[in-house]
């Protein structure tokens, strides 16, 4: 039975309060697992304004409505108003769906810092992001983080060798097709990979290539089409866990009624064989649908 691992990027303080909870409890409602990765430090939403310069991104923020799904007040977040600690002020929140028995990890300590700063960003600005991310983590659950999944799937050459260094089990911060071990130019990383390997709601929402094809539909007929094949499914809470929740749930139960077994990014991870995992470079490229270069499986 092929598998779906289900990914959760939680980005917000208001994604934390409430999309976080709305998916934890519609997951526990049909039995699924899935991974909660969470961004632990202040939401500077607000500050990713200057990536309205980048190619495709007010093409994105046109398809996806940004302001309906973040709300005005995540949006001045960093510029107008401060922004709030996360992983200080939605505790309560975060330890409920690990009791809940979901796996959490880490996202990121600043979303906007790490997504706009990481891939220019020497060793030591990497180390000190990657750090306080984790002590907040451990500081929130009461143990060592295991997955770290990167924001807006944005690296550097030394990320690799800090999660093998902080103790990462696995992660899940590139996009590609299937799982593998980071070769780099510091030598072959040990923490493998769990690629992206499906397209997300907002990148397939409004594209006029797909000409208006229904994105749970498109997403089903990919699984159709590979139906053997082992995929990872990325999310967010800000909009699965908002405005696309019923799409969310129609494409978790088109799954099911294909007898796909839904599960979280662990339960992936250990039905791997680490010795006969490929080694692939991890490069920049493009997905269609998304703004920006994002690290990519290479060769």
């Amino acid at each position: 039975m092929a598998l779906v691992a289900l990914k959760i990027d939680v980005d917000t303080y208001r994604g934390t309060r409430e999309g976080a909870l709305r998916l934890a409890d519609l997951l526990e409602r049909l039995g699924v697992r899935a991974t909660f990765l969470f961004s632990l430090g202040p939401d500077h939403t607000g500050r990713a304004i200057k990536r309205v310069f980048r190619r495709g991104f007010l093409g994105k923020v046109q398809r996806t409505s940004v302001l309906e799904h973040y709300g005005l007040k995540t949006l001045l977040y960093g510029v107008l108003l401060p922004g709030p600690h996360i992983g200080r002020t939605c505790r309560g929140q975060m330890q409920d769906i690990a009791r809940r028995g979901f796996e959490v990890g880490v996202h990121t300590f600043d979303h906007v810092r790490w997504q706009d700063g990481v891939s220019r960003a020497g060793e030591p600005w990497t180390r000190r992001e990657l750090t306080r991310a984790y002590d907040e983590f451990a500081d929130i659950f009461g143990r060592k983080p295991q997955v770290h999944g990167a924001a807006g799937w944005q690296m550097n050459a030394y990320v690799p060798a800090l999660q093998q260094q902080l103790g990462f089990r696995y992660a899940s911060d590139t996009r590609g097709t299937g799982p593998f071990l980071p070769l780099s130019a510091e030598g072959g990383g040990v923490v493998p990979q769990l690629p992206t390997t499906l397209p997300t709601f907002d990148e397939l929402i409004g594209r006029d290539d797909l000409s208006g094809a229904d994105p749970v539909q498109h997403l089903l007929s990919l699984s159709d089409a590979a139906p053997a094949r082992d995929q990872v499914f990325t999310l967010h809470a800000e909009l699965e866990g908002g405005a696309y929740l019923a799409h969310f749930e129609r494409l978790l139960r088109g799954w099911q009624q294909r007898g796909m077994n839904l599960a979280d990014l662990a339960t992936y991870a250990g039905q791997l064989h680490l010795k006969s995992l490929p080694r692939c470079a991890i490069v920049a490229g493009t997905v269609a649908g998304r703004s920006g270069t994002l690290a990519l499986q290479g060769p």
